[in-house]
């Protein structure tokens, strides 16, 4: 079995997989970020394949991670929750005040797992429901 790695990625690099396991019924630009090339992009790796892709947005003392996507076929096995656990521990460094993403509400409680709270700012989009989860660091 190979080890899987994490490293910094281009935007571009995750894309595809954002677009197969987000929105496959949307057009690839859907998932393309304006903010894309200002952002930090990781991905984690079994052997050369990239499994799972999360971006992380730092503006002050905040940082926002989103498009977290992990394969379908390697979903419930750990990946995503390595590549979550990296990219937190990357915040104090950074250094950060407060990590947030908007959650699809039906994945609130794998965010909480990872210490993340619900704030009170709900929204939809594409007929799906979100809320948005933080995690305050002192």
């Amino acid at each position: 079995m190979e080890t899987p790695h994490i490293q910094p990625i281009a935007p571009e690099e995750t894309w595809a997989l954002r677009h197969r396991v987000m929105w496959p019924a949307h057009p690839l630009s859907y998932v393309q970020l304006p903010e894309d090339a200002n952002g930090l992009h990781y991905g984690l790796f079994l052997g050369e394949q990239l499994i799972s892709v999360a971006s992380l947005f730092v503006q002050g003392e905040q940082a926002q991670f989103r498009k977290f996507a992990t394969d379908t076929f390697y979903q419930g096995q750990g990946y995503g929750a390595m590549l979550l656990h990296h990219i937190l521990q990357l915040a104090p460094a950074l250094p950060v005040a407060r990590v947030w993403c908007n959650a699809r509400r039906e994945k609130a409680a794998y965010y909480q797992k990872f210490g993340f709270t619900e704030t009170a700012h709900t929204f939809e989009k594409s007929g799906m429901g979100f809320v948005v989860m933080e995690k305050r660091y002192p």
